[in-house]
């Protein structure tokens, strides 16, 4: 496995490689979701092709400085998992090589990205968005592959390789989750042994309330699950269409309910599809 931290020695890395390049996106702390993606990676590559897994805490896509210094950054720990995962090379990059210090480019996403995460967390998208097509360039990778769980930050990208005709396969991954149906995030490791213990609630409460027939009850109810715990405080609660991701009144088309739950100051996204009524 070779581990590369410049533009220049990654792609010099990827020169000497054949076959299919798949990248892995991630800011690090990995666990088993991240395993995961791997392997989709390697099937997708194939056995000549080349695995690339990006390791980068990404400060622009960060709307609380407080989140982005206390995320979790145990690199060797990751490069272990990504030598064992059968990586082919790993990208994990300081903040100077990603960005000049008078960057003046930023991407920006103006319709899937207003609501949601992107309503609670300012700027965020944008982040993500400057530096995942950062990432497409500088590996020429053929494919990249997402978790399902941040479905905003899946649709957005789609989006974005639609509209700048960016010749990138995404490939998606479902959400990996715990046994107790929490999923997986490198922020679980900063909840406290009872904010751990209590926060199954989240996916739980989404899950029951997803079986009812009103919009209006659905979301009543899955804020009442959630908000039976004092620990438990909803930074937005939404029930969006899937493909607009903009707020419904119906269930006729598919719909996502969606969440975002601070225990603390440690913030847990998730979602949930759920039934929708065929119009007749």
């Amino acid at each position: 496995m070779k581990v590369v931290t410049t533009g220049a020695e990654l792609k010099s890395a990827l020169t000497v490689r054949a076959g299919r390049r798949v990248l892995v996106p991630t800011m690090g702390a990995l666990h088993h979701g991240h395993l995961e993606l791997v392997k989709m990676a390697r099937s997708a590559a194939g056995p000549d092709g080349t695995v690339v897994v990006s390791i980068f805490v990404n400060p622009i896509q960060f709307d609380r400085a407080s989140d982005l210094d206390a995320y979790p950054r145990p690199l060797e720990s990751d490069l272990a998992k990504c030598l064992a995962a059968g990586v082919d090379v790993v990208f994990a990059p300081d903040v100077g090589s990603m960005y000049f210090p008078d960057r003046s480019i930023t991407v920006t996403e103006n319709h899937l990205s207003s609501g949601l995460c992107g309503a609670a967390r300012p700027g965020h998208f944008d982040g993500v968005c400057t530096v995942v097509l950062k990432l497409f360039l500088l590996s020429g990778c053929d494919a990249a592959v997402f978790g399902e769980k941040d479905f905003q930050q899946l649709a957005v990208i789609r989006r974005m390789v639609r509209d700048l005709d960016v010749p990138v396969e995404i490939i998606e991954c479902p959400t990996v989750r715990e046994d107790d149906g929490l999923a997986m995030s490198s922020r679980n490791v900063r909840l406290t042994p009872d904010q751990r213990k209590d926060a199954p609630r989240i996916h739980r409460s989404l899950v029951e309330a997803s079986t009812l027939e009103n919009p209006a009850a659905i979301l009543a109810a899955a804020r009442t699950g959630i908000e039976s715990s004092p620990m438990a405080r909803i930074d937005y609660l939404s029930l969006v269409d899937a493909e607009t991701l903009q707020p419904v009144t119906d269930l006729q088309r598919p719909t996502v309910l969606s969440t975002a739950v601070f225990y603390g100051d440690v913030r847990l996204i998730d979602h949930v599809a759920t039934r929708h009524t065929e119009p007749s």
